[in-house]
């Protein structure tokens, strides 16, 4: 049987990625699992028009069409038999974004889908279970992102709400989060997880990977970071500018601006649910598309 290879286009408000998995054989060749061969970000900062501006510049929509031609041929080097391209905050808000869209689907043959902050929230969480395979509990599955937090609640590895709310960090930068939209979302966490004890989170997206790499105290056995430990760090990063984070921890550019108000955003969420610590795996919204599209496959060939 052929061996399929996925690609995931994910595009945010502050990078664009292109992850590419492709079916592989276990050992007792018995069953198949899906291996990255390739993952590729590009910082495109759209959140930085269409938060300030209500569009995008004529600048960022010549990168945009770039990269995605770029993104097609590396997709055909690598035999790519199927994809999905979902773009998120920046291009939902952005008054051109349909526009830029249809003519990337006309230059390249990408169709990009629009999602919306619920099906972000899903596909962010969908799949990633078996993150919880050791753990019985209950968990607050955040992902923050340039413009938007996408906010999962799981009670015994059951998913109980997907929720998605305009706080992001490039969004912050901008000055464009409303205030409303916290005292949303501290309502509704409030209300959802009121009578459930010892609420953790897991955290998804490359901010909190870097600030758990970055961390001295945590726990590497269980991919655990101490909220007080990125209370800590947080506070290290604050006072400083992008410039001296960037000589000073070895962040690159477009992460020294944006991690300080990811670290805020995930710090009010745990300190909403009281949670001890984020639990950090590897994943994001490119590993739910794949997920999504090989569980597919994987229901046809049953049938």
């Amino acid at each position: 049987m052929e061996k399929k290879c996925y690609a995931a286009i994910d595009i945010g408000s502050n990078a664009a990625r292109l992850l590419i998995k492709r079916e592989e054989e276990d050992e007792n060749l018995v069953s198949r699992k899906l291996a990255k061969v390739l993952l590729l970000r590009v910082p495109l900062r759209l959140g930085f028009d269409v938060f300030a501006l209500g569009k995008l510049s004529d600048d960022r929509i010549l990168k945009i069409r770039r990269l995605m031609k770029a993104y097609r041929q590396l997709m055909k080097i690598y035999g790519v038999t199927d994809y999905r391209a979902c773009a998120t905050s920046a291009m939902r808000d952005a008054k051109n974004g349909q526009a830029v869209i249809n003519k990337i689907h006309k230059d390249t043959g990408i169709n990009i889908e629009i999602i919306d902050g619920q099906e972000e929230a899903r596909m962010i969480y969908n799949n990633h279970v078996e993150c919880l395979e050791d753990r019985t509990g209950n968990f607050l599955y955040v992902d923050v992102g340039g413009g938007s937090t996408e906010l999962n609640l799981l009670v015994n590895g059951e998913l109980v709400q997907s929720l998605s709310y305009n706080i992001g960090t490039v969004r912050t930068l901008s000055g464009a989060v409303k205030p409303e939209a916290w005292d949303t979302l501290r309502s509704d966490l409030q209300r959802l997880t009121a009578g459930f004890r010892g609420i953790n989170i897991i955290g998804s997206g490359g901010n909190i990977n870097k600030l758990y790499r970055m961390a001295k105290d945590k726990d590497k056995d269980a991919q655990r970071l101490p909220v007080t430990s990125l209370q800590t760090l947080c506070e290290q990063l604050k006072p400083l500018t992008p410039a001296q984070r960037m000589k000073q921890f070895g962040l690159k550019e477009d992460r020294a601006d944006v991690i300080v108000p990811a670290a805020e955003i995930f710090l009010a969420i745990a300190k909403i649910v009281q949670a001890e610590y984020v639990h950090v795996p590897v994943i994001g919204l490119a590993d739910g598309i794949i997920d999504a599209l090989y569980l597919r496959d994987q229901e046809k060939r049953r049938t």
